[in-house]
């Protein structure tokens, strides 16, 4: 089954106007390099991407057949999405224990969410 681990963190809510500490963010790096590979040594890794700060975001909103875009993101929080991985596990469990192994999960959260599987006979099950 599939899983999308999120990675949540405070400076991806509010980044930080002076660019990060090259130390800092080279270990910072050196850990996620180190989680993709144990990702991918297991066969559990099928994705991952770190994303750009909210400030980047847009969203997009339709009414009554009208697009409306809004810099930044849908609502201020605390923390905000800053990157993904799509991991394949054989239960919740696994998924759990591989998120919880995420080195994002030391400074922010990490969620873990089943991926909807349409090829299954009994999809509308999923949505339970």
């Amino acid at each position: 089954m599939r899983y999308l681990v999120l990675i949540y963190d405070e400076q991806t809510a509010s980044p930080s106007p002076e660019p990060p500490d090259p130390a800092v963010m080279g270990a910072v790096l050196e850990e996620y390099n180190a989680y993709s590979q144990m990702l991918r040594d297991t066969g559990a890794y099928v994705a991952g991407e770190a994303l750009q700060p909210v400030t980047t975001a847009t969203t997009i909103r339709v009414r009554d057949g009208q697009t409306m875009t809004t810099d930044g993101p849908f609502a201020e929080t605390k923390e905000a999405l800053g990157g993904f991985y799509l991991i394949e596990a054989k239960d919740l469990d696994e998924a759990l224990e591989l998120g919880s192994k995420c080195p994002g999960a030391k400074a922010g959260s990490i969620e873990v969410r089943p991926i909807v599987d349409f090829s299954a006979s009994d999809v509308m099950s999923q949505f339970g």
